[in-house]
């Protein structure tokens, strides 16, 4: 499991048209998006992943023509 943390110039307010090419990018890369968290100023996205491997989302990044400023392998911590 993966964490992306992408850093905006704008805020971060995508359309629907282009939700729905990252939603087939996923599928056809093997990508689960498991959620993403969006920071108060709208600048920052924080979004979890599972994949093969943290080239999968580097290559999600360039593909896509989004930033991945930081990508952290986790693990869940339950308690």
């Amino acid at each position: 499991m993966f964490v992306v943390e992408r850093h905006f110039a704008e805020k971060f307010d995508p359309d629907e048209a282009t939700l729905a090419a990252v939603d087939q990018y996923h599928l056809d890369h093997d990508i689960k998006w498991l959620t993403s968290f969006l920071s108060a100023d709208k600048k920052r996205t924080y979004c979890l992943y599972e994949c093969a491997d943290i080239d999968v989302l580097r290559q999600h990044a360039v593909d896509l023509g989004i930033p991945a400023d930081a990508i952290t392998e986790v693990s869940e911590f339950a308690r």
